[in-house]
Parts: structure tokens; C-alpha cells; sequence
């Protein structure tokens, strides 16, 4: 082979910055509450039954973890009810939301799109990962459109050899 070869990482000359959203993903345990547990029968809410159940919760294995309340069964539940498990876990659980898992992915993700600083993308071409380990919800990748659109010149999303590109400003 000839001295006078170099190898070039075109990828790496080409400017482009990668943003991998699962980054922003907060880390920590995620743990869902399921107020059939707390019902008569799985069926019905007694208030004097479901106060002692949530007063009997333990609430350390909630301590820094992520919660999701919801209700697996058909069954009404009052509003009173997502007040008093709330209550037992705020202060302990880093957050704590109605729905499902999902749900609290959506959520936590908007918030993490929320407080994040682009600026450092500023006129940039930006490259956003298409494969990740984490299941991103797909409303972080429209949020995140939102966010650089006016922010940056060029975005793509996919891998450095293979991406498709969105816009250029």
C-alpha cells in the first residue's frame, strides 16, 4: 500500500453535530401503581377500605423512581382518589402521573425538551440518531423538530451514513 494514502473521516470533516434524544431520557426507576389493587373486589372504591390500603403503602421502593397511577379494571374512581395516592407519594417519588407508561415517557421527555438548552446548536447541521436502545416516544421527535427548525441550519435524522434529511434553513 502506498505511504501517500490517507483514510479521511468524511463524516467527521462534514460538520455535522449528533443529538441522540434517548441522552435526554431521565434516568431511574420507573413504577406503575394500579388502583385495582385498592378496590373491594377489584370493582368497587370504599373509602374507609382504599384510605387504609394507601396508608399501608410502602412508599420506599417509590423513592426516587418515576410513577405512574391508573386502573386496570373497569371501575369508577374519583377524583379523590389520584389526590390521596399523590399525596402518599410526592416528596418520595421523583414525579408522579395518571396514566400509563407510555404516558410517563411522553411526559418526562417534554419536560427534559423543556428545560434543555439548543443553544450550543445554533446554526449547526444537526444529525438526530435514528437507532436507540431506549423506546423514545415519538412526540419527543416531533417537540424536538419544534425546538431546532429556527434554531439550526440543517436537520437529518437517521445515522451519519445513512439519513434522510428533513430541512434547510
Amino acid at each position: 500500500m502506498s505511504e501517500d494514502f490517507e483514510i479521511k473521516n468524511k463524516v467527521a470533516e462534514s460538520g455535522l453535530v449528533n443529538f441522540d434524544l434517548s441522552e435526554l431520557s431521565p434516568k431511574g426507576k420507573r413504577i406503575g401503581i394500579d388502583l385495582k389493587d385498592f378496590l373491594f373486589m377489584e370493582m368497587i372504591l370504599k373509602e374507609k377500605d382504599f384510605r387504609e390500603k394507601v396508608s399501608e403503602l410502602d412508599t420506599e421502593k417509590y423513592r426516587d423512581a418515576f410513577a405512574f397511577v391508573y386502573c386496570s379494571v373497569d371501575a369508577i374512581i374519583p377524583i379523590w382518589a389520584y389526590f390521596l395516592i399523590t399525596s402518599k407519594l410526592t416528596g418520595i417519588a421523583k414525579k408522579v402521573i395518571y396514566g400509563t407508561k407510555k404516558d410517563l415517557e411522553i411526559i418526562l421527555m417534554h419536560e427534559a425538551l423543556e428545560h434543555y438548552n439548543f443553544s450550543e446548536l445554533d446554526g449547526k447541521r444537526v444529525l438526530v440518531k435514528g437507532c436507540s436502545e431506549e423506546d423514545i416516544p415519538e412526540n419527543a421527535y416531533i417537540e424536538l423538530v419544534e425546538k431546532l427548525k429556527p434554531l439550526v441550519k440543517s436537520l437529518m435524522f437517521g445515522e451519519a451514513c445513512s439519513n434522510v434529511p428533513i430541512f434547510k434553513n
